[in-house]
């Protein structure tokens, strides 16, 4: 793990760093920490410069202070890369990574190469919308309950890494964790009548039996920018990285390989 002191701010970020070559960033989803992206960072590091970040609040890196929307989370991201002084970046994010990644596309299109959006979620149902929010408002109150969201992402299948992602969950500072979720709760719609302005090759990946980020949404976001692509795994749910990492590594090594398209051009 290493550590950049961002230059307009107090807080410190937690990374790794592994491999040479075009840099790929990868953020996880809120709750995670940079260790969920192990499989992707083992082989993609083969070929690419993977850089693999800790969100505010998560891991060690230091938390945004209370009430940071996704547009917050988007900035800090920018002042992370501009700390690492690296060129225009392969973006994958996960979950409320994937929130990031597509708001740092819109926000910052000449920085990225490819963006990749693993189970995001696009305008979701007006029921999803305030259980989220509900959940949100548990967690702020401190009220943090691991089985559910396990029963959400797993199949009986995924035995071996629910416990890993488990252990995650349990060890999350809980204020970073309430500061994000509450992001994470209202961020599906921060950035939606903006993902037209994406120019650069967009893939939106998720698992076919995911409840939160469904395939639908996946199409939808596919469609919504001007080079998108989807892909989504059948039997799979919310932690596809994780469940099925032979095949999400296949098809980011297709991702990274497609030709880059900058906005202006």
């Amino acid at each position: 793990m290493k550590t950049l002191q961002l230059s307009n701010s107090p807080l410190k970020v937690s990374y790794q760093d592994i491999g040479h070559g075009e840099p790929l960033i990868l953020i996880h989803g809120v709750g995670m920490q940079s260790c969920a992206w192990e499989p992707q960072i083992k082989e993609l590091s083969k070929s690419y410069r993977v850089i693999a970040v800790d969100m505010p609040g998560h891991g060690k890196s230091d938390p945004l202070p209370e009430g940071a929307g996704i547009e917050d989370y988007v900035f800090w991201f920018h002042s992370f890369t501009l700390g690492l002084n690296v060129d225009r970046i392969n973006l994958a994010g996960h979950s409320m990574g994937a929130m990031i990644a597509g708001g740092y596309a819109v926000t910052y299109p000449n920085f990225v190469r490819r963006v990749a959006l693993l189970n995001g979620v696009y305008r979701r149902t007006t029921e999803a919308r305030a259980a989220v929010k509900a959940r949100a408002a548990e967690i702020k109150q401190g009220n943090i309950d691991l089985e559910t969201p396990l029963k959400r992402w797993f199949s009986c299948d995924d035995e071996i890494v629910r416990e890993k992602v488990a252990v995650w969950l349990s060890d999350v500072d809980l204020f970073g964790y309430a500061t994000a979720y509450g992001a994470f709760a209202s961020g599906d719609m921060a950035y939606v009548d903006q993902l037209s302005d994406i120019a650069c090759p967009m893939l939106a990946l998720t698992g076919d039996d995911d409840p939160n980020s469904t395939p639908q949404m996946a199409i939808d976001m596919a469609s919504a920018v001007q080079n998108g692509n989807y892909r989504v795994l059948p039997g799979q749910r919310h932690m596809v990285n994780l469940t099925a990492p032979d095949e999400v590594n296949h098809i980011l090594l297709e991702w990274l390989k497609q030709p880059e398209v900058r906005k202006d051009v």
